[in-house]
């Protein structure tokens, strides 16, 4: 048992992380103090107008643990490693983890090439970025190896020249092949100098070298050469216009504001690069009720940076942060040169740092009304289910669908839909073992009782074994069954959970003649549904998706010659005769059954075929 009395009287009063965790060992917040002893010992005085959140984790913590460290910058550094690895539930999160694309030109070969990177390392390469677009970056990287016809193979030059013949591009005029010596290094590194040029900003030597070719083709009446530089033109111009110049050419810095409603903020980075903007982009913070905003700017620069291969050497904040002065020393060691972390109060950087809050707000209100359309396709359409049903709450809907070809090689499909999303992890298929032929309602019943039996056993391993987690999707049993079809599937379902002593609600989707759904059953009587609602949609959803997962299965299985009839390996007996027999007989064992006469009274078999039917299975067959 955790002695709290005892273990605060232990704390250090040193620099430090700690560590809250609830009664199941699962941490709930990461921090880091200057002072272990001051800071962990606050959470457990009397409340002091912390807000709902931070009591809430605290009514939640069973025990802390706290990891000393030299000083508050390494402890900076833990805290940020601990919140990324963990993501606890009451630290303010970063929700986006991507990772941006660079230009890299490998000036430290010999031959340099103009490569897509999505890390920039510490080698002799340059990199440029990063940018906020793979498809411009991979598009500007194709302009510049068609305007200097630079390389693109990974032979080892100087060392493999001339030990294989050239490529596509040197024939088709894309590549100067440096491979086979055509070009000196000298006259290619001038090449790969000019698309440096380009990735700094210089354009306007470009398009003129660009037009005068154009121009001296056209003259001399090739005019397929002048087309595609034409073509070269239009794009390095469209590429020169994208770039928008800011108020201080020449530097790199990152613009940084939010805007915050009461459940989430949104963070949006304009980035700059050599004074031009590049790109930006907007990032979600979540757990940010008690959490002030430049409180939730201070979490996002320290978990942003500490992600992020580049670091500019400016910052510019819409706010003030706490520990300003420790970000920078970190940022700074990270970069290996001087960062330097700003508040413009005025002037054309505070107009950035506006626009950048702007931009922010108009985001969270866009997304605000799309996240409001998407909760009336999800949750307000389970919602919807629910009162048609007159259920209280449903969380988990699972759904389950039987596929076979005229009764052969039956399969069966479970899928998963939570708050109104299919949840596509929890999916299962089973390939059904006790059924031959075309007996849905004993399928069904295999596979229902497979799904609940699994369930169970995972279930009572993970109590012997005093588990707290979930391993499996079996375990979590679904708040209601949806069954593709009504009375007989419902009952089927019914009977299964009745044996098992399990008590689910259990629904049928009834389709009408046409095949579509017109309504659900549900504790035998049919309710109708409106076809215009929501939850009239997300069922038909939900159908379609277990009837897709089963025919798909079936359809792999048979792609993968996976199933094999034993009637493929009969002389004379080809797909058409093979589909009649399967159609017409519920089994093999009643086609093995069956008399020549019978065989051959199918209009597909005649009398030499049903006899060779016939006999094939009288014959002793060879042991496997």
């Amino acid at each position: 048992m955790f002695n709290f009395e005892e273990e605060l009287k232990k704390l250090p009063k040193e620099p430090g992380v700690y560590i809250m965790r609830d009664e199941k060992n699962v941490i709930l917040y990461v921090g880091k103090a200057i002072n272990l002893h001051n800071r962990v010992r606050s959470y457990f005085r009397e409340n002091i107008g912390r807000g709902p959140m931070i009591d809430k984790m605290v009514s939640l913590i069973a025990r802390f643990e706290y990891i000393v460290t030299d000083s508050e910058l390494e402890a900076l550094v833990l805290e940020n490693n601990l919140i990324k690895e963990n993501s606890p539930k009451y630290n303010t999160l970063l929700k986006d983890d991507k990772t941006y694309p660079y230009i890299k030109v490998t000036v430290g070969e010999e031959y340099p090439r103009i490569l897509f990177s999505r890390t920039m390392k510490k080698d002799k390469s340059k990199y440029f970025g990063p940018y906020t677009s793979a498809a411009a970056v991979k598009d500007t990287i194709e302009l510049l190896n068609k305007l200097y016809q630079l390389r693109t193979c990974n032979r080892s030059l100087p060392k493999d020249m001339g030990l294989e013949r050239p490529c596509l591009n040197y024939h088709i005029k894309q590549c100067l092949g440096p491979c086979q010596g055509f070009i000196s290094k000298e006259q290619y590194r001038e090449q790969v100098g000019q698309a440096l040029e380009f990735l700094n900003g210089n354009y306007q030597t470009i398009l003129g070298d660009l037009e005068r070719k154009m121009k001296t083709a056209a003259e001399a009446l090739d005019f397929e050469a002048a087309a595609g530089y034409r073509d070269l033109y239009n794009s390095v111009k469209q590429v020169s216009q994208k770039q928008k110049i800011t108020d201080s050419p020449g530097e790199d810095k990152d613009i940084i504001a939010l805007y915050q409603d009461e459940r989430e903020a949104v963070v949006q980075v304009f980035f700059v690069r050599d004074g031009r903007m590049i790109g930006r982009e907007h990032y979600y913070m979540t757990n940010v009720s008690s959490d002030s905003r430049p409180e939730i700017l201070e979490n996002f620069v320290k978990q942003f940076y500490a992600g992020t291969p580049f670091i500019p050497r400016e910052l510019m904040l819409q706010y003030e942060i706490g520990d300003r002065e420790l970000i920078e020393k970190w940022l700074t060691g990270r970069k290996g040169g001087r960062v330097h972390v700003r508040v413009p109060k005025i002037g054309a950087k505070e107009k950035l740092v506006e626009l950048a809050a702007q931009n922010a707000k108009h985001i969270l209100e866009q997304d605000r009304e799309r996240l409001k359309r998407e909760e009336g396709r999800t949750i307000g359409a389970v919602r919807e289910i629910a009162s048609i049903l007159g259920l209280e709450h449903i969380d988990r809907m699972e759904a389950f669908d039987i596929s076979n070809s005229n009764g052969f090689e039956n399969v069966g499909s479970m899928v998963v839909f939570e708050k109104g999303k299919p949840k596509p992890s929890d999916y299962r298929k089973f390939r059904i073992r006790t059924v031959s032929g075309p007996d849905d309602y004993a399928c069904m019943r295999e596979v229902l009782t497979r799904r609940f039996l699994h369930g169970m056993e995972e279930s009572r391993e993970l109590e012997e074994k005093e588990l707290d987690q979930e391993y499996g999707s079996f375990t979590k049993f679904p708040d209601l069954l949806m069954m593709d079809g009504g009375r007989g599937q419902v009952n089927i379902a019914l009977s299964v959970l009745k044996e098992l002593n399990i008590s689910i609600p259990v629904c049928g989707m009834v389709k009408d003649d046409n095949h579509r759904t017109r309504g659900l059953y549900f504790q035998n009587v049919e309710l109708p549904i409106d076809v215009r609602s929501e939850g009239f949609k997300l069922i038909t959803r939900v159908q379609d998706e277990a009837h897709r997962f089963a025919i798909e299965y079936h359809r792999s299985l048979r792609s993968k010659a996976q199933v094999k009839s034993v009637l493929d390996d009969i002389p004379g007996v080809g797909p058409a005769r093979r589909k009649a027999l399967m159609r017409h007989f519920k089994s093999i064992e009643e086609i093995k059954a069956a008399s020549v006469e019978e065989l051959a009274g199918l209009p597909e078999i005649n009398r030499p075929a049903a006899e060779e039917i016939y006999n094939f299975f009288r014959k002793k067959q060879p042991q496997p």
